[in-house]
Parts: structure tokens; C-alpha cells; sequence
């Protein structure tokens, strides 16, 4: 348990400082966010096409409401702690690395739907929109990547159980 714990806070500080790197800022984390909000702006246009996508704002054409995606709310964080988390814990190299893209894809999906609800939350009532984004939304990313950490987690002791023989 302690090997796993130094593991995972050594493999954390190390992606969350290569984060923090202004060359990862400025070409992976800034296009990154952009790309999310304009992938927000397509799934919301077939409904409503009074949204627009500049930068990392997502943006009402007529109300002029806009929410910016800043770090802490592309998902790229909560990314880091699973692959973290996946990676100080036994396994194959194949299996972590299914897992960190599964896991991607999870975090990503459900912090698309994050960013939509908050974007029409906000537009609808600035009160709600703060108590949701700052403690109800983080702490269902997190829970995300808690359930893809124990489905990896099952995953690898399904894989180590020695198969049963039927005796008839």
C-alpha cells in the first residue's frame, strides 16, 4: 500500500508539473480546451443555434450569457489523477494503457455534458450555476474517475484469478 501511495504522488507531481509548463500550456492544455468547448458548440447547434465557439468560450448569440473553460474544467486534472492512479497500481502496460483511454474517454464525456449543463444553467440562474459548478460537478468528475479506477481495478483481479475447472 505505502509503494503504491509514494508511486501514485511521484507519478502526480511529475504530470501535474509537466502540466503546468508553459510549452504544454500554450500547444496540448490551451488547444485542448478550445477543441472542447467547439466539440460542446456542435452537440449543442442541432438544438440551438444560437450558440457560437470562439477560443475557449462557448457563447449565446443572443443573451451574450458565455462560459470559458478554464483549467480545472477540461478534465485534463481529474485525467492526470487516473492515469496516476491507474499507473502506480500493478498491471500490464496493455491493460493501463486500455484503461487510461477508456478512462479519457469517460472523464471527456461526461465533462462535455458537465460544460453544457453549466453553460445553460448559467444563462438560466447565476446562483445554482456557482453551487453546481464549484462543489457538485468536481465531485461527480471525481466520482468518474473513482468508478473507471475500481472497473480497472476488477478488470486486473479477473485477469490474475486462475480459472475454475468444472468437475462432473
Amino acid at each position: 500500500m505505502l509503494r503504491f501511495v509514494m508511486t501514485f504522488l511521484l507519478i502526480l507531481i511529475a504530470l501535474f508539473t509537466l502540466e503546468m509548463l508553459n510549452p504544454v500550456q500554450e500547444h496540448v492544455i490551451t488547444p485542448f480546451t478550445s477543441l472542447l468547448a467547439h466539440l460542446s458548440a456542435v452537440l449543442i447547434l442541432p438544438f440551438d443555434n444560437s450558440v457560437i465557439a470562439y477560443g475557449k468560450v462557448l457563447q449565446f448569440k443572443d443573451s451574450g450569457f458565455a462560459v470559458s473553460i478554464e483549467a480545472g474544467c477540461n478534465g485534463v486534472e481529474a485525467t492526470i489523477v487516473l492515469i496516476a492512479a491507474i499507473c502506480a497500481f500493478p498491471g500490464s502496460w496493455r491493460a493501463r494503457l486500455i484503461a487510461i483511454g477508456l478512462g479519457f474517454l469517460a472523464i471527456q464525456v461526461l465533462n462535455i455534458v458537465r460544460i453544457i449543463s453549466l453553460f445553460y444553467l448559467g444563462n438560466w440562474n447565476l446562483e445554482y450555476f456557482s453551487w453546481i459548478h464549484l462543489y457538485l460537478w468536481p465531485a461527480l468528475i471525481m466520482l468518474d474517475v473513482l468508478v473507471v479506477f475500481i472497473f480497472y481495478l476488477r478488470y486486473l483481479s479477473k485477469q490474475t484469478q486462475p480459472l475454475e475447472t468444472a468437475v462432473g
